[in-house]
């Protein structure tokens, strides 16, 4: 394993009530980026790849759409592979774009059924990331992309639950987690000897102010990840955790609390007219 004496030691102390920072997303990219091995490299780029994501659902919906630099390929090799399947039926350069987004194209360019409902495809490309991004390799990347995984789909189980809707067309992935929270009556899904964190998700999932919510959230992964790194000195661990922890204060510093409240209140509007969620929610 490779070791970073020289980058881990230059790196600031992170808290997340910090109100400014000293390198951003982006900044890691050309800051800390370029030294490290390429096998590596490539466990960085799986971060990076949500942005990617968020690029291709814009594309798909507006070839003009402005994209997030901060991802990994540009809107003229996204466009590319687009144009490929569209005009040819089937991607000439298959190495360009990782599998699971090549997957995603196709299956959203030739199934008029898919490409009709926005909710269906981001769940699926999200389903493949983090599929893509849990098979990688590497324990703490994996584990990761696995935790967040599952707390993503307890907070949208437990919500079905108290809503009487139905949970299996909503969880995202296909982990044994993933088909418990799809099939299991039990109080705790069955999960409580399988998710060592499941009760602090319950408690989280009862906060009522979706800021202050959200806010724990961040927490508790800031605590997951600054526990599961705690021996890795030097390591790719250490620059990872470094990177995630950045994208967490990046992303408060650009809300208040007042467009915070705002930016979740629209997504559950939207959610409304999908799903029907009730009006109390």
């Amino acid at each position: 394993m490779s070791k970073y004496y020289y980058l881990v030691t230059g790196l600031p102390e992170l808290t997340l009530e910090d109100n400014k920072l000293r390198y951003s997303v982006a900044d890691f990219k050309t800051e800390f980026y370029p030294y490290l091995t390429d096998e590596d490299k490539k466990l960085v780029d799986l971060f990076y790849l949500k942005f990617d994501n968020e690029n291709v659902l814009s594309l798909l919906k507006n070839r003009e759409a402005a994209i997030d630099e901060r991802g990994n390929f540009t809107a003229e090799t996204i466009l590319e592979i687009i144009h490929q399947i569209q005009e040819e039926g089937k991607i000439l350069t298959p190495n360009v774009l990782p599998a699971y987004l090549n997957q995603f194209l196709t299956l959203f360019l030739t199934d008029d059924s898919f490409s009709e409902s926005r909710i269906l495809a981001v769940d699926r490309l999200a389903a493949m990331y983090y599929e893509h991004a849990m098979k990688c390799g590497d324990a703490f990347v994996s584990s990761w992309f696995e935790f967040n995984l599952n707390v993503n789909n307890i907070l949208v189980a437990l919500t079905a639950r108290k809503f009487k809707m139905d949970v299996s067309s909503l969880i995202v992935g296909d982990t044994e987690i993933c088909k418990a929270l799809r099939t299991s009556n039990a109080r705790d899904f069955g999960l409580s000897s399988e998710v060592d964190y499941l009760d602090q998700v319950v408690k989280i999932s009862e906060i009522t102010e979706l800021v202050e919510r959200e806010k724990k959230l961040d927490l508790m992964r800031w605590k997951w990840m600054e526990d599961k790194t705690f021996f890795d000195y030097f390591t790719l661990e250490r620059l990872y955790v470094f990177l995630l922890q950045t994208d967490i204060i990046e992303r408060w510093l650009t809300l208040d609390k007042e467009k915070g409240n705002q930016m979740f209140r629209n997504i559950i509007s939207s959610l409304k007219d999908e799903v029907r969620v009730p009006d109390e929610f």
